[in-house]
């Protein structure tokens, strides 16, 4: 599949001269004074509604922000990178090199963001990751230049070991895909779960994308744990939703998890999933006058019901703006740009939340309960939860 480019100007007038090949000087100065923001996210495939979203909550942000970064004009690239992580060097390269990008936003898949995390080490281009929870980029490789606006992978687990012991769940289970994201679950769920005085009974795993649950299933009931915790994420999710409940196990044993195993997956799980119990840095229930503000005008700009991955685009919107407000536009000013960023606090949908030093965001995590088909907050897991951001030195 053929790598696609869009360039979106706010100025017909240049593209029409580019195109002619003709353009004026003044107008090849209007284009040195324009900011110029790269998108890097998934318009095909499996994750192309996150890409989507993504992109729509990023230019929401901006756009009440009146279109403007510190008062300049932005210019937007866009590069379908189809979630293979094969193309992430190449992709990323060709949105700094080329078309010389000030700002690179992406991505969704951790191993895509790899790619990307190369390139701007490399490069010292400025990178917002709004999706990808890969550790290693706010850990052992963190560098000045990449901020996170969503969450690291064991985050929303490092929540969810004490509301389980509180509701007397001492002995669990934990099943997951044989994989990076699964681990890194993993790490933050054997941490707080054994820290609140609970006993991981056993791993449970099977090779991603694999759904075939029943040999496994089989194998929980035999243990009668007190509980199962669990990540999976998309039609997986779905899938392990629906074959738990076939089995029988939701009646005795109670599921827990990511709050990836119920987001965006309800419609598709049905009744499987109701009372499954998660952990998640955001609720489209939230009952706050900004989160009903924010899901207002997301839908009437875009039509659509904004989720998690809407939020986490505005956000980056958001803390773009604060950095190119406080260097007055001027993003090769990095030491001021990146010291703004670092400090700031972002009135988010989901809540504020501010930066880590590792760049990673310290955020609230809910507790959310499936119901009727929705993720309803039923309290707060942990206030102000931090990744380690283990191994990590600003260089």
């Amino acid at each position: 599949m053929t790598t696609r480019r869009v360039v979106l100007t706010r100025s017909a007038a240049v593209i029409g001269a580019a195109s002619t090949g003709l353009l004026l000087p003044e107008i090849v100065r209007a284009q040195a004074a324009r900011v110029r923001v790269g998108f890097m996210l998934p318009y095909t495939g499996t994750f192309a509604q996150l890409g989507v979203a993504i992109e729509n909550g990023v230019r929401m942000a901006l756009d009440e922000a009146g279109g403007k970064l510190g008062g300049r004009e932005i210019d937007f690239f866009k590069v379908d990178d189809e979630s293979n992580p094969a193309k992430g060097v190449e992709n990323a390269t060709r949105l700094v090199q080329r078309d010389k990008v000030d700002v690179l936003i992406g991505t969704v898949h951790s191993g895509v963001q790899m790619g990307i995390h190369k390139v701007a080490r490399e490069t010292g281009v400025l990178n917002l990751i709004p999706n990808a929870g890969v550790h290693v980029a706010t850990r052992q490789q963190c560098a000045p230049n990449v901020f996170r606006t969503s969450f690291s992978n064991a985050q929303p687990t490092l929540a969810l070991g004490k509301p389980m012991v509180e509701r007397g769940h001492k002995r669990a289970v934990w099943i997951t895909w044989n994989y990076a994201a699964g681990d890194e679950a993993f790490e933050g769920f054997e941490q707080s779960y054994t820290a609140a005085g609970g006993t991981i009974v056993k791993k449970l795993g099977l090779p991603f994308p694999n759904v075939e649950f029943q040999a496994l299933l089989t194998e929980i009931a035999a243990l009668k744990p007190d509980a199962v915790a669990c990540f999976f994420a998309g039609g997986g999710a779905a899938k392990f939703l629906r074959d738990y409940a076939a089995a029988g196990l939701n009646r005795s044993i109670q599921l827990y998890g990511s709050g990836f195993l119920t987001e965006g997956v309800l419609e598709a799980a049905g009744d499987a999933a109701e009372g499954v119990i998660t952990t998640m840095h955001y609720s489209d229930l939230l009952d706050t006058p900004r989160n009903k503000q924010f899901r207002l005008n997301y839908a009437k700009t875009f039509k659509l019901q904004p989720d998690v991955y809407a939020v986490q685009g505005y956000d980056t919107g958001l803390l773009l703006l604060q950095g190119a407000k406080a260097v007055g536009g001027d993003l090769s000013n990095k030491k001021a740009l990146y010291a703004a960023m670092e400090g700031a606090v972002i009135d988010s949908p989901r809540g504020q939340w501010r930066m880590s030093k590792a760049h990673n965001p310290i955020q609230d995590i809910y507790l959310r309960q499936v119901k009727g088909k929705e993720n309803r907050v039923i309290g707060v897991a942990a206030k102000a939860v931090e990744d380690p951001g283990t191994g990590c030195r600003m260089g």
